[in-house]
């Protein structure tokens, strides 16, 4: 008798379920150390099976990769479209970015740890990717536009971000002994706004 063919439904959450189980591994190992057979071991089916979802390894991580890139980028413009005017949302991004590493380090570890060379094979994360670019400068921009900030807005987003980036890897990684990361963030943002001679947004109490 024929195997009864997956329904929609079905095959949706077995793709979900490999995608699950190959984060948990490449979170471990990194992705360059599992294998689909070590993958399919996880799910709990034959060593093909995922072959029948999936083209290769890299396509899980792309996948798995984008829909963290989306994730944060949903969180960061999330936080600007809340925030009531222009100098308030320098704030609310870096809120934001530092609450989605926290409480998602697993998704925040696949963007930032992992890269892909072969990149354009994979258009959705590659759109992904330029959307989390995007939200990183959009918000500059309109702040630019409101004359909280003077110079390149892409410059100016990537230095925002790389300051972000920094003390968030120090703070996942424990690093930031004796130094609470928040007051470290305030100071940095202070220090930057200060250098483009302009009047900083509301960064919140620094005392």
């Amino acid at each position: 008798m024929a195997k009864k063919a997956k329904t929609e439904a079905e095959i949706a959450q077995f793709r979900h379920s490999v995608c699950e189980a190959a984060t948990r591994l490449f979170i471990e190992r990194g992705p360059q150390n599992v294998t689909m057979r070590q993958i399919a071991s996880e799910v709990g089916v034959s060593p093909m099976t995922p072959y029948r979802y999936f083209r290769d390894k890299d396509e899980i991580l792309a996948i798995v990769r984008a829909e963290a890139f989306n994730r944060f980028s949903g969180a960061l413009e999330t936080a600007v479209a809340n925030a009531p005017d222009a100098r308030s949302k320098g704030r609310a991004v870096g809120d934001a970015y530092v609450d989605f590493a926290k409480t998602y380090p697993a998704a925040y570890q696949l963007i930032f740890a992992f890269a892909q060379q072969d990149e354009e094979q994979y258009p959705e994360l590659q759109a992904a990717n330029a959307r989390a670019q995007k939200a990183m400068v959009n918000y500059v921009e309109e702040m630019i536009a409101a004359g909280l900030l003077e110079g390149d807005a892409q410059l100016i987003g990537y230095m925002f971000w790389a300051t972000l980036h920094g003390i968030v890897v120090l703070e996942l990684a424990s690093g930031l002994r004796g130094m609470n990361g928040d007051t470290l963030r305030e100071k940095i943002m202070r220090t930057l706004y200060a250098g483009m001679k302009v009047h900083p947004p509301t960064l919140g109490n620094t005392e």
